[in-house]
């Protein structure tokens, strides 16, 4: 079974169901799959299908190209931005989309090759198993970028697995980190050469399939509430952030192909 849909300038988020496996891809390789408000809105669509769906024992997601898994969310997007409360908008709309991966009751795991990047990598952080390439590449350097900033969720996400002080070099310095160094931190599960990747996906999901699947989704609930129990709220940083001059410089400065110029207000 295969699903797919909207324009290719769009970008396409496919499904496809094959052996009590679900394979998920984020099909927009001349954009390095960077994601539209229609690839979120498949992206939501096929976690819905599959929560529902009891013969799916794993879902992978990956990147299509080999370039990138995801290198965040279309900048060209934020161009209508004209305030704080769209910037709340936003990050609400991307926490939900996430929380739908994280909430799916079989394990999930990312297919990383090249480019994990802002939204890109709170996808693969919202998983339950991480597999890379060798030369991928980790981060969110919107301190260097856009002058915009992460919701609270992703960030109790980003810090559970990296720890708060890689969650501050990636954020504060917009830092890209290594495979080796996500791999030595334990976000990555495992790191091979490109061409084994897809034996070392096969294998990881063909053992996760024999294990009984309500332990596991139980296991998966517990954790993420573990991680989500009592966050407080953000959107006050959030629309300070979106509601800033220097957002809309980080904007315009990322379409024009300069360096932004920050005066922070």
């Amino acid at each position: 079974m295969k699903q797919a849909a909207t324009s290719q300038s769009e970008g396409t988020v496919q499904l496809t169901i094959q052996g009590g496996v679900a394979a998920v891809v984020f099909d927009r390789p001349q954009a390095r799959n960077a994601m539209t408000w229609a690839m979120y809105e498949q992206l939501g669509a096929i976690c819905t299908q599959l929560q529902a769906d009891k013969t799916v024992r794993v879902v992978t997601f990956r990147g299509a190209g080999g370039e990138a898994f995801v290198a965040g969310t279309d900048i060209e997007q934020f161009k209508a931005f004209k305030s704080g409360e769209e910037g709340v908008a936003y990050e609400r709309r991307i926490d939900k989309c996430i929380s739908q991966l994280e909430a799916l009751p079989m394990p999930s795991v990312a297919v990383i090759e090249g480019w994990a990047i802002g939204g890109g990598l709170a996808i693969a952080t919202a998983c339950d198993f991480r597999i890379a390439t060798t030369g991928s590449r980790f981060g969110v350097p919107i301190a260097r970028t856009l002058g915009n900033c992460l919701s609270i969720a992703n960030l109790a996400r980003l810090v559970s697995v990296f720890g708060s002080q890689r969650v501050r070099r990636m954020l504060m310095l917009a830092e890209i980190l290594t495979a080796e160094e996500s791999l030595a931190c334990g976000f990555l599960e495992q790191l091979c050469e490109p061409a084994e990747l897809d034996a070392t996906v096969a294998r990881l999901c063909e053992r996760l399939a024999a294990l009984a699947p309500v332990t596991q989704g139980v296991i998966k609930e517990g954790l993420r509430r573990l991680v989500a129990h009592e966050l407080p709220d953000g959107e006050d940083l959030i629309r300070r952030c979106y509601g800033s001059s220097d957002f809309r410089e980080g904007v315009d400065a990322f379409v024009a192909k300069r360096s932004p110029v920050w005066k922070g207000i």
